[in-house]
């Protein structure tokens, strides 16, 4: 998360505006001690003032001065939240209103007073009641004082490894998970990733939508839900600044949700460069008319429904011709024209740009070349055939 703009340049600037009275002589030789009596009138009411504060307490006339601070360290705890993009005045009110300091001028007195402040990173922090606005300042740049409940996610991952990653670090049961995910719609999915172009049957599932990135969770989070929702909002936004919906809709005049199992299918076949060239192989076969029973053929998801059924990936050259060829599989792209029934990992920000505007090109096969995980591509059968041995030679199994 980046740092937060405290905006010291919006701080109150004293009016440089002066009232001026005009006068003419006579009226200045007039107004002479007109202007004597009122000096010693307020002269008399300052001192007659402060002579009075003293006698109700100096600390209520030093209040009138300088902002209100605590004079302690504080006690107890408290946490407190510092959002994205968030200013100091925006803090010190949180801070207030958590009685953490005193008052919000004392925060932002002492945070333009340290350059630190402006290193200030969104997140929760463990603070203390009653502070001095500068010892919580110090607190809050201290790392200790951060409650850290951070998970990242990667690119690739099953939408099981990643209810797993989550549960380890949010001790949320699994099942939990498993249980929250069924909703999606609560989630925050619309309904247009639930719609196909070429009308087969949909897989209502969260696969392909926990987008692969570093989260950092409330620390007193307890239930999936918020989990789930706050990366369900993360893919959404993600979603938007690429313009997916109405990129794919309008230049490739498929479904989004059609787009986002290619993406899929690119982040778990090839490498972030690669991944342009694979969508359009995948698009090249599907759309087409050109290719067999505009099937995919790719062992991907045949590999994904092993895994989600507890049996583990293979590689390619050990894959029965039965598992390829499985009438119960519902992930079944050698048998079955058109892109599969759902997405098949969670692709990330290079995969959804390739799904959204991949080169032109008329290959229709492709493979790792070397276990770089480079990968080479083929106009024909006899073309892959070849590559394919050269693949083999190098290593690729």
């Amino acid at each position: 998360m980046g740092e937060l703009d405290l905006g010291w340049d919006d701080e109150e600037r004293p009016s440089r505006h002066r009232r001026r009275a005009a006068s003419s002589p006579r009226g200045r030789r007039k107004g002479r001690g007109g202007k004597t009596f009122l000096a010693l009138f307020i002269s008399l009411l300052v001192f007659g003032g402060l002579a009075f504060g003293a006698y109700i307490g100096v600390d209520r006339v030093k209040d009138m001065f300088t902002a209100a601070d605590y004079n302690g360290g504080g006690t107890g705890e408290v946490t407190v939240e510092v959002l994205q993009d968030q200013y100091a005045a925006d803090i010190a009110a949180t801070l207030v209103e958590k009685d953490v300091v005193k008052s919000a001028k004392a925060f932002v007195e002492a945070a333009k007073k340290d350059e630190r402040s402006k290193k200030l990173q969104p997140g929760f922090y463990k603070l203390r009641k009653q502070m001095r606005a500068a010892d919580a300042l110090s607190l809050m740049l201290d790392p200790k004082s951060r409650l850290v409940n951070k998970v990242t996610l990667p690119e690739g991952l099953t939408y099981q490894d990643t209810f797993k990653k989550l549960s380890e670090v949010t001790k949320i049961p699994y099942e939990e998970f498993e249980k929250a995910s069924q909703d999606t719609k609560a989630l925050g999915l619309s309904d247009v990733w639930f719609t196909r172009q070429d009308k087969k049957e949909v897989a209502k599932s969260i696969e392909g939508f926990l987008f692969p990135a570093t989260y950092d969770f409330p620390p007193n989070v307890k239930d999936a839900t918020t989990v789930l929702k706050i990366i369900i909002n993360r893919f959404n936004q993600e979603i938007d600044s690429l313009g997916f919906i109405d990129g794919v809709q309008s230049s490739l005049r498929i479904s989004p949700y059609e787009a986002l199992i290619a993406a899929s299918i690119a982040q778990v076949e090839g490498l972030d460069k690669d991944q342009e060239g694979i969508v359009r192989v995948l698009y090249n076969r599907v759309y087409s008319g050109k290719f067999p029973c505009n099937c995919l053929q790719v062992d991907s998801t045949v590999n994904y429904y092993l895994r989600i059924t507890g049996k583990g990936a293979k590689p390619s050259t050990e894959l029965l011709n039965s598992e390829l060829h499985n009438k119960k599989n519902p992930y079944n792209a050698h048998d079955v024209p058109g892109m599969p029934i759902g997405p098949i990992s969670m692709p990330g920000t290079s995969a959804l740009k390739a799904a959204i505007n991949p080169p032109k090109h008329d290959y229709y096969f492709f493979l790792a070349i070397d276990t770089a995980g480079n990968t080479a591509y083929a106009k024909t059968f006899p073309e892959f055939e070849k590559l394919w041995a050269q693949a083999q030679k190098n290593g690729v199994k």
